[in-house]
């Protein structure tokens, strides 16, 4: 059993305040505690952003050297503890543990190094004239992270904000505490000034939303549900502080009629139900030409089928087990609402998989005969689930494809780059990738409509942590 009943403020391991209350961490595949974490409260929250303002004048005033010195000590110390963070992950969100050493441990890594080959040609001052401009951190920075990506969403926060000079308060989710607690003792062993990094734990309806409101925190950078988002923005409008949203999706996957469609579809389901299907970026509607729909239909339920899930600990599993309970009954919800809509389900459908009678196991769900106006095809439902649609030609798949209130992410498969490129101009998303290309760290990423805004990744997602101001002589 592990207990987590420390937050790190001010360069210090602290006690919660005494008002801080328990809860249990559950492993996933088994559905048995394995341990206990307190939560903090607003007092807390108070005592962190007290740290972080308190630090940032210096930190704020140090040099790019000294900051890219400090990262540089981080990866360090992270490469080192590789092993313990692939494991946090496994054991806390049930993600396969082929995952998390080949991708949900290394990505922070990755988001680590692109940053500090950002920060050592960004300019932060440059001159127009009889003027310059000056790009000055914002200030204290309050990061919200989710719990599906942990690491990758907490470094692509900390890594640029220490970057601009800003000193963070880190309030990562309290589903997925064991790789955050690894985080903050890489922090501390890599020499972090006291109070440049904080982080506690807590909910979002008390600590997410007093670091949200707080007079004395200059921005909010959050990743998670659009819900969420919009709490978060309505709790920092008062104080008038910049947000940065990165939230839900409803990614399309437009097979073009000159794509190879056993390829293609094969790519849409593999990426659909990677991590469980909990990705925001997952494509979770795939487009295909309608005279080639029932083909389509059949390779992706073939694909589905044969994906092993398992015992997230096995090097063999694909799949694990959705990361909780909550999480759990909305999937299993929502594959009764598509049934309830009249569509066909190819693949999976209710239930765990054959075999597997306890955990939050979920099978791969694939559902033919969706029409986009199906709540299937519109609700961000974070898990294993893949709506095909048909569509008749390039304009009306577009039409489908940004017929959505999110704009996350989009894909395209075609035998012609061109054309693909030609395509991704009209789509209405942060981010479009072409014949299964990987995500590249050191371009923006970023959403439309529902799915948020500000950029993280690259120069882009520095500059959300800077003010920019102008001096004229």
């Amino acid at each position: 059993m592990k207990t987590l009943n420390r937050f790190y403020i001010d360069g210090r391991w602290v006690e919660p305040s005494k008002s801080g209350k328990a809860m249990e961490i559950v492993s996933p595949s088994l559905e048995t505690t394995i341990g206990q974490l307190t939560l903090g409260s607003t007092h807390d929250a108070d005592h962190a952003v007290a740290a972080a303002r308190a630090a940032f004048p210096a930190w704020s005033e140090s040099s790019r050297e000294t900051r890219i010195e400090l990262l540089e000590r981080i990866a360090a110390c992270y490469r080192e503890r590789l092993g313990d963070i692939a494991h946090a992950v496994c054991e806390e969100i049930g993600a396969p543990i082929s995952l998390c050493k080949t991708l949900q441990a290394p990505i922070g890594l990755a988001h680590l190094q692109a940053t500090i080959d950002t920060l050592r040609h960004f300019e932060f001052e440059s001159t127009r004239g009889k003027s310059v401009v000056r790009r000055e951190a914002i200030g204290v920075a309050a990061l919200i992270t989710p719990w599906n990506w942990p690491l990758n969403q907490i470094v692509a926060k900390v890594a640029p904000a220490l970057a601009a000079g800003c000193t963070v308060v880190l309030k990562p989710s309290e589903l997925a505490p064991l790789d955050a607690m690894i985080f903050a003792e890489l922090m501390h062993d890599a020499g972090t000034p006291a109070g440049v990094f904080n982080m506690i734990f807590g909910e979002g309806r008390e600590v997410g939303a007093r670091l949200s409101a707080h007079p004395h925190v200059d921005m909010v950078s959050i990743t998670g549900s659009t819900r969420a988002g919009v709490e978060v923005a309505i709790s920092a409008a008062p104080t008038v502080k910049r947000v940065a949203q990165e939230l839900g999706g409803k990614s399309p996957l437009l097979i073009l009629d000159d794509a190879d469609l056993q390829a293609a579809v094969t790519t849409g389901v593999a990426q659909c139900m990677a991590n469980s299907g909990q990705t925001c970026i997952a494509p979770t509607r795939m487009l295909v030409p309608r005279a080639r729909y029932e083909e389509a239909v059949t390779i992706a339920a073939a694909v589905a089928n044969a994906i092993p899930v398992g015992d997230p600990s096995n090097e063999a599993t694909k799949m694990g087990p959705l990361a909780n309970r909550a999480q759990f009954d909305k999937v299993q919800r929502m594959i009764g609402m598509g049934i309830e809509e009249g569509a066909r389900i190819v693949a999976g459908g209710p239930g765990r998989p054959a075999g597997l009678a306890r955990g939050f196991y979920t099978k791969p769900t694939v559902f033919a005969d969706v029409h986009n106006q199906m709540k299937i095809a519109r609700e961000e439902i974070f898990g294993p689930v893949l709506c095909v649609l048909p569509y008749d030609d390039e304009a009306d798949a577009i039409a489908i494809a940004n017929d959505s209130d999110y704009g996350l992410a989009a894909y395209v498969a075609s035998g012609n780059l061109e054309r693909a490129r030609r395509v991704a101009t009209k789509l209405r998303a942060g981010s479009v990738r072409i014949n299964g290309a990987m995500l590249d760290v050191t371009v923006p990423f970023g959403g439309y409509k529902s799915s948020g805004n500000g950029r993280e990744y690259g120069a882009e997602g520095l500059e959300e942590f800077l003010e920019c101001k102008s001096v004229t002589a």
